[in-house]
């Protein structure tokens, strides 16, 4: 599967044969079709265990103040960033093809995953539409700099999350401007801070 996820960062999943990802695994292809039905079958896999893995790293860590706890979910999303390049960056460039049905459901449970933790510590049960949006778009906005610092790596890790914190604390000032729930949660966040 290691093999599989390396070869799926780098091309599409159209582009890539049975044949080669045997040939990257040192593998026959006949041992590849014993343990996957075939391409589409490797693929679901191999995004699954990559998924696996980083909501396994996004568990919390600990019970702190919710803009620190979110700052320690960061650096474990982002060491596994690093540590996982290749089925990170296969779990987030499937091609069009693959954003609907079984792969566009992993992507998504990831990104639930992500969100609920989010709300947990924010203690939030239940966002209203402004702090639900907010919430996705800066789970879009962490996705898309994780894949960005693997491409270019020209900002240091630690700058980069913290900068990312402070991305949420600018939407969530933006959106508490419209919304009188995202407006307490900002006040309680700052105040947590504070203390």
């Amino acid at each position: 599967m290691a093999a599989a996820l390396e070869l799926f960062s780098k091309r599409d999943a159209e582009d890539v044969s049975i044949d080669d990802v045997a040939s990257a695994a040192g593998a026959s292809r006949a041992l590849v079709y014993h343990y996957f039905g075939g391409k589409q079958e490797l693929y679901v896999a191999a995004l699954k265990s990559a998924a696996a893995q980083l909501e396994e790293r996004l568990r919390p860590q600990d019970d702190g103040r919710p803009l620190e706890e979110l700052a320690g979910g960061l650096t474990r999303y982002f060491d596994f960033v690093e540590e996982h390049a290749a089925g990170f960056a296969a779990l987030l460039k499937g091609g069009p093809a693959n954003r609907s049905g079984e792969i566009g459901e992993i992507v998504d449970s990831v990104r639930h995953r992500l969100m609920r933790l989010i709300m947990k510590q924010m203690r939030v049960e239940e966002p209203g539409p402004a702090l639900r949006v907010t919430l996705r778009s800066w789970i879009a906005s962490v996705e898309t700099a994780g894949l960005d610092w693997l491409e270019h790596r020209d900002i240091e890790r630690p700058a980069l999350e913290r900068m990312l914190v402070d991305h949420m604390v600018a939407l969530l000032g933006v959106a508490a401007d419209h919304d009188p729930q995202v407006r307490g949660l900002l006040d309680t966040l700052m105040r947590d801070q504070a203390v």
